[in-house]
């Protein structure tokens, strides 16, 4: 590995502060440093407070200290521990003591209690001694203590002096840090020594008691951590340059990614970051500009939006979209005129939207890729999604009526109203790219009826009323749906601006990316603290009643609750996240847009969910009778064990609430000979009644197809419980298989249910025949499955196959061949991002020129 150009402070040995800085509030940047031993190699030396001058470095950056952040009060600390407020309280944090040397009670003044940290189980201790648990967090230990006692440390000054905790500490012989750290806690008025034989002999009354009368004074900064890390990955990115060796950041992104494997550990998930894998596959691959280049760009856009905004609250994060996109913002006043008319269109209408000087909110939330589950979500299944790179940006003002500012036709509508109404604005970029119109806005009292919320039913008439605006929906239907489920009041009137990179008609989830972002900032424009898995069934509420698409809950929740480069693994029941699984380092997922167009809203999708739903009811149905046959007839000769459990076998199956809690044996051995494979809408009704499902209505002069969609979900939840387990296998071709057969096995059910479309067949079947040829060349293959994602009916396909350059030439060539067949070059969705709940939000506020 070679050596990183950047060094830490004045420390020698080669991995410092991992857990430290991870603790102090970076989590999702915990890196492990790799740091030279020959510091004549380093480019920037990122100096500590209490370090004096060090010429030898090229480049010296200060940075505050590193404190991790505080989980529990004082009052909670001393509670839990079962300390009253008044009582004084030292904490004692000393390795390496002299062996048979024990703590003595005499050696507390009165009234006195010592924590002990770090106390072996054998160490017995006085009773005005407390040992700490091994996991206790000593931030919060700290912070609930009179002083501590303890060896000088960077860690231990740097935390004292955030708490203004006094120090009695005891020289450390041969630490080359000691002198700097005294001065600077000397400086601060934090600390007194306390000599080595006095703290053997257990003279400690003294000390501690004058402890009590220093006034420790630091009231500086504390956020080092979060300043080395993003110093760290800039540089690792290239958004700092610090030599004229383009290799220096590409040696510091190894070793920060080395950092991150080397914290792997049994229940304790080390993902690689996005920006490496991504810079990676560029240099491999040559299917796309050089890091460089992507660095250089990357670095002079950050500069723009650094220059023109002021962040408030949020981070960047290091995505480059969320970095064109305040660009654009950035860009709006000037308006483009070289775009195309429809273009120029929403850039004037934008150019007006916002007021400048006052706060904006920024969100976004990514598309979705349906590794595994699909439709089988509305019936409880266990659903694997990995979050998109592409996502939906959304920036959302709110303001008094009396100071909107309104385009033309607007202004006239508040003329005919004779007075100050709430609007919503709305201009939604890319609509060049689909027949609808840029912009649309209303009154919010369109929303209301006699102090009311307007029915959801009500509202989907309103949006259809144009279908040019239909799409206004998905935006404006996120404030009803927060009226109506959270009683929220929006008195001011709401500008928005959308912009998505998420395609629509992929299969992607470009929808629930519009809604999650457009819910996640108007929340947080209004204070509105809602988790993720709540904002997802919201959200989901929003494409059901107010847009009319009967989907599940799938999309919603991983575009809100998923992980950069992780599986989102989600119980449907309704909405229950079951783990963030890992993708196994050997292991890739790619998508390819078939070029069909999909929508959940169509008919084929709307005919499934309902077959499905006529399953049900009729395995319920017929459960009941078996119940009722039970209890009057009994059952053939049995034990009573067995009579006791296969009744409340039964009983459960008539109380069936989701398809996918029905094992696939059950079905097979009881249920599966009475489905008909095909049913007319009249006919079901007349025998069972409603089909029990909120949001589809059956049609009694249509015909369903029952026995292919009530099969698919009952085994995708199988498959998908099985595709799990196996992610977690070695790396062999075997399980690569095994993966893909499941996949395979997936396909081929919807085709089954009638989703399937000859665009999604034909990449399936490109990818078999790749890796059939790959086999019988006497090769191992790269690629292993794929499958239709989602609602089906064209769309996107997901491919599974090794994570190589071998794999991502053979996607290519899929590419190729697909375009060679059908003229249309499938679109590549390769990489991932933080859903929005990771994201949170952005404000922002333009800088005055």
């Amino acid at each position: 590995m070679g050596v990183p150009s950047v060094c830490i402070g004045n420390f020698s040995w080669d991995f410092i502060y991992a857990e430290y800085i991870m603790e102090a509030g970076y989590h999702h940047r915990s890196i492990v440093w790799q740091i030279a031993e020959d510091y004549s190699h380093c480019d920037i030396l990122l100096r500590l407070p209490g370090y004096g001058p060090m010429p030898a470095f090229r480049n010296v950056i200060d940075v505050p200290l590193v404190v991790r952040g505080f989980r529990k009060s004082r009052s909670e600390v001393r509670k839990e521990l079962g300390i009253e407020e008044n009582a004084k309280v030292l904490i004692f944090n000393f390795g390496g003591q002299p062996a048979g040397w024990k703590l003595k009670q005499e050696w507390l003044p009165d009234g006195w209690i010592c924590l002990v940290c770090g106390a072996s189980d054998s160490q017995d201790v006085p009773p005005n001694f407390i040992k700490l648990a091994k996991d206790a967090y000593t931030p919060d230990v700290m912070a609930a203590s009179d002083c501590m006692l303890g060896k000088i440390g960077y860690g231990t000054a740097s935390e004292v002096l955030a708490c203004k905790l006094p120090l009695v500490f005891v020289r450390r012989d041969y630490f080359n840090e000691e002198p700097f750290l005294r001065n600077l806690l000397e400086y601060y008025q934090n600390s007194i020594e306390m000599i080595r034989s006095d703290f053997l002999a257990g003279h400690w009354k003294p000390y501690l008691l004058r402890a009590l009368t220093l006034q420790p004074c630091y009231n500086g900064p504390i956020i080092g951590g979060e300043v080395v890390a993003q110093i760290l990955q800039d540089t690792a990115v290239g958004k700092k340059c610090v030599s004229d060796k383009s290799s220096g950041a590409r040696r510091l992104q190894d070793a920060m990614v080395s950092g991150y494997v080397l914290q792997r550990a049994p229940g304790r998930d080390a993902g690689i970051p996005d920006w490496y894998s991504l810079s990676k596959t560029e240099t491999e691959t040559g299917a796309g500009p050089t890091s460089k280049n992507v660095a250089t760009k990357e670095s002079a856009a950050s500069s723009r939006c650094i220059e023109d905004f002021e962040i408030l609250h949020g981070d960047l994060q290091g995505l480059t979209d969320t970095i064109e996109f305040l660009k654009s913002l950035s860009e709006l006043s000037g308006n483009d005129l070289k775009s195309s008319k429809k273009q120029r269109l929403e850039r004037t209408a934008a150019s007006v939207l916002f007021d400048w000087e006052t706060e904006i909110y920024v969100a976004r939330a990514p598309g979705r890729l349906d590794v595994m589950g699909g439709i089988a979500d509305y019936s409880g299944s266990l659903v694997l999604q990995m979050p998109l790179r592409e996502a939906c940006h959304v920036a959302v003002q709110r303001s008094h009526p009396s100071k909107q500012k309104l385009w033309e036709h607007t202004k006239a509508r508040q003329l005919e109203n004779a007075g100050l109404v709430p609007v919503v604005q709305i201009v939604s970029f890319g609509s060049d790219l689909s027949n609808r119109a840029p912009t649309f806005n209303m009154d919010l009292t369109d929303f209301m009826d006699g102090g009311k919320p307007i029915s959801y039913e009500k509202a989907r008439e309103l949006f259809c009323q144009d279908p040019s605006q239909k799409w206004a929906a998905y935006v404006a239907g996120t404030i009803l749906v927060l009226m109506t489920e959270l009683g929220a009041q929006f008195t001011d009137s709401i500008s928005i601006l959308v912009s998505s990179a998420v395609p629509e008609g992929k299969g992607v989830s470009s929808s629930a990316s519009v809604e999650v972002s457009t819910m996640s900032a108007i929340a947080a424009a209004y204070g509105l603290n809602i988790i993720p898995r709540d904002l997802a069934l919201l959200c989901q509420k929003v494409e059901n009643h107010v847009v009319g698409a009967p989907c599940g809950v799938m999309d919603q929740m991983a575009s809100a609750c998923g992980e950069a480069n992780k599986l989102l693994a989600m119980v449907c029941q309704p909405a229950e996240v079951k783990e963030l699984v890992g993708i196994p380092t050997h292991i890739r997922f790619w998508g390819l847009d078939s070029g069909i167009r999909h929508s959940v809203g169509g008919g084929d999708y709307g005919s499934v969910r309902v077959g499905t739903y006529m399953g049900r009811k009729m395995i319920k149905c017929a459960a009941s009778d078996l119940v009722s046959e039970s209890l009057t007839s009994g059952p053939p000769v049995q034990s009573d064990c067995y009579k006791e459990n296969g009744m409340g076998v039964l009983k459960s199956e008539a109380a069936l609430e989701y398809l996918c809690n029905l094992p696939p044996h059950r079905y097979e051995a009881v249920y599966a000979k009475d489905i008909p494979e095909v049913i007319s809408g009249e006919a079901f009704s007349e025998k069972y009644g409603d089909h029990d499902d909120t949001v589809t209505v059956i049609d009694p002069k249509r015909s369903y197809s029952v026995k292919a969609p009530t099969r698919h979900p009952i085994y995708e939840n199988f498959r998908v419980e099985a595709f799990k387990t196996l992610l977690a296998a070695g790396n062999t071709d075997e399980q690569l298989s095994a993966l893909g057969e499941l996949m395979y096995q997936c396909h081929n059910s919807y085709s089954a249910c009638g989703l399937g479309s000859d665009g999604t067949d034909r990449l399936v079947n490109l990818v078999r025949e790749m890796q059939h040829m790959k086999t019988s060349e006497g090769g191992s293959p790269s690629l292993f499955g794929a499958k239709i994602t989602g609602g089906g009916s064209g769309g996107t396909v997901c491919v599974i196959g090794k994570n190589c350059a071998r794999s991502s030439e053979e996607i290519a060539e899929i590419q190729r061949r697909y375009k060679a067949e059908t003229g249309y070059l499938p679109i590549l969705f390769d990489g991932s991002s933080p859903g929005a709940g990771k994201f949170g939000y952005l404000k922002i506020r333009r800088r005055c020129p």
